[in-house]
């Protein structure tokens, strides 16, 4: 590192691309799950340039992605708590670690909730049940264009989401709606995220727009993001990670509704950003499009896009950046269901030096937990661990 002055840290979440089954998965219903391999096979076959020159497959076997290793650091992490949601995966990321699940609605909301539900936001819901979300709008968009009623599903995560159409509720409306599910979710009820996802057109040809917003929990722990502007380094949130973490510990938020958003908001950083900086990015398509549709043709061709984008993001690391390429869990498209499966993500970390062949030629492996991320961030930039010493995690990096 070229001095403290100089460095930066890039941490990108390709949202659901999970590499392989927890050894608690089978008490999810995920055993054997592994949602990169599976999709490589689906697929006939990754074409990722990128991610093979940084090591992807060098974690463990893809189909059509070898084995290479060169300059970077490579490996498997776990989380050290429960769940297998983008909330949860986030916070681990970042050191924060639950103790208990979230809460679940894996058959749709119950009576008496749904009642104080619509008390709270003075209307009333349809559907309540579990669902990917463009199903529930192709069915009840036309019920709700009538009633005015909004459109309530869930998933087997620990979500609440609310969508309506924007010339029937406006998205202000929306919005204030799910501020106030947000504050009636609460005690043994406080799900991790309440959604508000607005669509559009017209019966049989609706669509999201990119309004979405998620109503978070705080993080009920210290998080490296506050370690960080402790130390006063700026963190720029891009994307939906602003929201995951209620805004808690981010300094900036950078726009990211599609990949191309986000992967252009991490461009523009990385050209004008000078000093001491993390941007943390989420890749929402994998998951949000391609992952819960079970379309893996889609989600081979949004990683691909990705994988074009790093290989500008590379070649212009300076000497004191660091670049982490992760996962927040997986959706593993052969799996039963639509929902999120519990598995390892993956870990791909390259410094300017590195990625430039200057130092480390041949890299190493290290697994461990998910924590590490945010530990290796930290010390990247400040030089030092947390002040809290009860933040899990170990710098990748320490040596």
């Amino acid at each position: 590192m070229s001095g403290l002055d100089a460095a930066r840290a890039f941490v990108l979440v390709i949202d659901a691309c999970g590499i392989g089954a927890l050894p608690d998965a089978a008490a999810y219903g995920d055993e054997g799950t592994n949602t990169l391999a599976h999709l490589a096979e689906a697929v006939g076959g990754l074409e990722l340039p990128t991610l093979q020159r940084l090591g992807l497959g060098a974690i463990l076997p893809l189909r059509g992605v070898a084995p290479v290793q060169e300059h970077a650091v490579i490996g498997r992490l776990h989380p050290l708590g429960p769940g297998k949601d983008s909330i949860g995966g986030h916070w681990e990321l970042m050191g924060v670690v639950l103790e208990a699940p979230l809460p679940v609605y894996p058959h749709g909301f119950p009576p008496a909730l749904v009642a104080r539900l619509e008390r709270a936001m003075g209307r009333e819901v349809i559907c309540n049940r579990p669902d990917d979300g463009l199903s529930a709008i192709e069915e009840f968009g036309a019920d709700h264009l009538q009633s005015g009623a909004l459109i309530l599903y869930t998933s087997q995560d620990s979500v609440l989401q609310l969508a309506a159409h924007v010339e029937r509720v406006p998205v202000g409306e929306l919005y204030e709606a799910c501020a106030r599910a947000r504050e009636a979710m609460s005690g043994p009820d406080a799900v991790g995220r309440v959604i508000a996802r607005p669509f559009e057109g017209r019966e049989g040809a609706f669509k999201r727009t990119e309004g979405r917003r998620d109503f978070a929990l705080a993080p009920p722990w210290r998080s490296y993001l506050q370690e960080l502007q402790d130390a006063g380094v700026p963190v720029h949130g891009v994307g939906k990670v602003h929201d995951l973490f209620a805004g808690v510990g981010i300094s900036d938020s950078h726009p990211g509704a599609t990949n191309a958003r986000a992967l252009q908001s991490v461009a523009e950083l990385a050209a004008s950003a000078s000093g001491p900086r993390l941007v943390f990015a989420n890749l929402i398509e994998t998951d949000q499009v391609y992952g819960h549709r079970k379309d893996a043709a889609g989600f081979h061709r949004a990683l691909r896009e990705i994988d074009a984008a790093l290989g500008g993001l590379l070649d212009g690391l300076r000497a004191g950046d660091l670049l982490v390429v992760t996962a927040d869990h997986g959706v593993d498209p052969t799996h039963p269901g639509t929902d999120h499966t519990r598995e390892h993500v993956p870990l791909l970390a390259v410094t300017g030096e590195m990625a430039h062949g200057r130092r480390l030629r041949g890299g190493f492996r290290h697994d461990g937990p998910m924590a590490d991320v945010g530990a290796t961030v930290l010390r990247w930039l400040t030089g030092r661990g947390a002040s809290d010493p009860d933040l899990p995690g170990d710098s990748f990096l320490a040596s």
